[in-house]
């Protein structure tokens, strides 16, 4: 985890915040990487860093995927994992896992950072308990044709415009769906 810690620290500390919150967020991020590289497992339990990734099509469209342990709307990603080398690459695999989409196109620039409180388990299996989700977000392209395949974590995957938006819906979906249309342009 150490060249996945050292890059997280590098990216949170060169990378211009797409909103105030996001600043806050990016701040908030860097205290937590000073308790060194156990901040980027979920053994850490006072929270860690977590990955993500908003996946749009090639007609603006939004892929969200509907939990299946938390009933609510979401873009797609998770925890980091120890083959992981970069926050990028971390929330591509995870939404490549979860999505089933080959072939999508990574912006390895955040788009939005969002500190979220959650309930998460080990991996061990043992029941969840709280802590905070520090998600850094990316933007992935979909390929024109691309086909989703619900995974064994969500219950549903569907595509959505940006102005119909289903409902219930994660907090601080909506806060990243600017800055990923924004750089697109």
């Amino acid at each position: 985890m150490t060249a996945l810690y050292e890059n997280a620290v590098d990216v949170l500390s060169t990378w211009s915040a797409t909103s105030d919150n996001a600043e806050l967020a990016r701040k908030r991020t860097l205290d937590l990487l000073a308790d060194g590289p156990a901040a980027m497992t979920r053994a850490h339990r006072a929270g860690h860093v977590t990955a993500s990734a908003l996946i749009v099509g090639e007609d603006g469209r939004i892929l969200l995927c509907l939990h299946g342990r938390l009933n609510l709307w979401m873009q797609l990603g998770g925890h980091c994992e120890e083959g992981d080398t970069t926050l990028a690459a971390a929330a591509f695999r995870e939404a490549t896992e979860e999505s089933g989409i080959s072939g999508l196109i990574l912006d390895t620039t955040p788009i939005d950072i969002d500190v979220h409180e959650v309930r998460c388990g080990p991996r061990d299996g043992a029941p969840a308990e709280p802590s905070v989700h520090y998600d850094v977000r990316f933007l992935l392209r979909a390929p024109a044709g691309s086909v989703e395949r619900i995974s064994e974590e969500s219950s549903d995957l569907r595509w959505f415009r940006p102005d119909a938006l289903p409902s219930p819906l994660a907090s601080g979906t909506v806060q990243q769906i600017a800055p990923a249309l924004t750089r697109l342009r």
